[in-house]
């Protein structure tokens, strides 16, 4: 190889002036230098020093953030779908099978010993040769070649552990989000159902004023609009029922739905919770985030073997063989034996364009590895900076309803106390029990949009358990 060139020009000159020790020992400095891989790239955080939307005033544990709910149920439900989710189990399925070809890697530049046989006739076939015996090869993977294949196997590792736990991130949002459309939708039917009756209360009693011509034909039929209304909002809410139900059960890994899903209870209340996890926490936790910074490693790797690949590839190697010459069909001559040792030495010579052109193509690679990490980091804090925003937007939201529930919940009880004292009619009290119950349907959507804005947080931060024996 023409690199080679000044190297044996030197070692020349040398051996005409005697000086052989300090040209030895810059010939091993150069092979030493050569054989070390390149150091991997800085990975810039560019996260900011603190969150624009700032922190709640109560702290929620990143790896358990669900629990803020206080719903035992939930919990239960989380674990259940960590345990049993098929996307999870694939996940993990492959993270085995990256650690295994990571070990694998890692032995590739140990000694390889094997056995083989083989068996040749003769030109004239009157006879053919009986060959067996014992190979053995050591490739010392110097150049960098075996710490690149490591990082090659290292990122890709590195890459389904990512995978696995943005499988777990994703199963936790969803169990959650789902979990709360199921019992806000409970809570909507036990709304509607009365509000149902109203409505079709109403229609009879303006039936009954338009046949006593108390009242125009046209005000009866936005009556009974209203009622078909108010039935339909009841079935949608049954429907919901249903899909958030199937939801549920196959984020479990199950087919069919359990009973308890059909038990009514109250829709989960969040109250005052934040973050504890600071920005640098988003960096660390995070799976895209990983999974781009496992790929920067991965390419380093191949940059670093592609420059392995412009280098000859230096091993040991040797045999012990014995043949035999078959002479017609059952005759055996004395089987000979014979060992062989020495270097082993591929070095490229012709093909130096393409491997250079395999590595200036790696060095590119390489920096969009890296311009994908910065990507994703910059994306990561957006997203968390969006669902900090968003958070405080719905509990700002959900306190304001909350304090228009109380004064129409009081005016719902005097028309009623009106209507029993002869006071009222059964129109006012049936208006104010409407909108009595649009304002609960109101603060019920708020705190299940408040619920599911928490979760989009959390998803933002990467929040999951890890698995055992992983560091957080």
């Amino acid at each position: 190889m023409f690199t080679l060139t000044p190297i044996l020009g030197r070692l020349a000159r040398s051996c005409r002036r005697g000086s052989w020790k300090p040209l030895t020992v810059a010939v091993l400095a150069v092979a030493l230098a050569a054989c070390a891989a390149l150091p991997l790239p800085d990975l810039p955080d560019q996260v900011p020093a603190r969150w624009r939307q700032g922190d709640a005033p109560t702290a929620v544990e990143l790896r358990s953030w669900w629990k803020a709910f206080g719903d035992p149920t939930l919990d239960a439900l989380v674990e259940r779908a960590l345990a049993h989710n098929l996307s999870v189990a694939e996940a993990v399925a492959r993270v085995e099978a990256s650690r295994r070809l990571a070990a694998a890697s890692g032995l590739t530049h140990l000694p390889q010993v094997g056995f083989h046989t083989y068996s040749e006739p003769t030109p004239d076939s009157s006879a053919s040769y009986f060959q067996f015996g014992f190979d053995a090869k050591w490739e010392l993977g110097w150049f960098g070649r075996s710490e690149s294949e490591a990082r090659i196997a290292r990122g890709s590792h590195e890459a389904a552990l990512a995978q696995a736990q943005a499988a777990r991130v994703s199963v936790v949002a969803e169990v959650v989000k789902t979990y709360l459309e199921l019992r806000a939708a409970q809570q909507r039917e036990v709304v509607l159902a009365p509000l149902a009756q109203s409505a079709q209360r109403r229609s009879e009693l303006m039936a009954t004023r338009v046949r006593l011509r108390l009242a125009a034909a046209g005000e009866l039929a936005r009556a009974q609009a209203q009622q078909a209304a108010a039935q339909a909002a009841v079935l949608e809410q049954r429907s919901a029922l249903v899909r958030a139900g199937r939801q549920l059960t196959a984020l479990l890994g199950e087919v069919e739905p359990e009973a308890w899903l059909a038990a009514t209870q109250d829709l989960p209340q969040l109250g005052e919770a934040g973050i504890s996890s600071a920005p640098a926490d988003l960096v660390r936790t995070r799976p895209e985030i990983r999974r781009a910074e496992a790929e920067v490693i991965r390419m380093a790797g191949e940059l670093g073997l592609a420059r392995a690949d412009r280098f000859p590839r230096l091993g040991l190697g040797g045999a012990l063989t014995y043949a035999s010459k078959v002479i017609g069909h059952t005759r055996l001559s004395d089987a000979a034996g014979i060992v062989t040792f020495g270097p082993a030495i591929e070095i490229p010579l012709f093909d130096w364009g393409q491997r250079e052109n395999i590595t200036e193509a790696r060095h590119a690679e390489l920096a969009a590895s890296l311009l994908a990490y910065r990507r994703a980091v910059v994306e990561g804090v957006a997203e968390a900076e969006t669902a900090l925003a968003t958070l405080e937007q719905q509990r700002q939201r959900e306190l304001a309803l909350r304090q228009a529930v109380a004064p129409l919940e009081r005016e719902a009880k005097a028309a009623a106390t009106r209507e029993r004292l002869g006071l009222g009619d059964a129109f006012g009290r049936l208006d104010a029990e409407s909108a009595f119950a649009q304002a609960r349907l109101d603060l019920l959507a708020a705190q299940q949009d408040r619920g599911i804005a928490f979760v989009a947080l959390y998803k933002a931060l990467g929040g999951a358990p890890l698995p055992h024996g992983d560091a957080p």
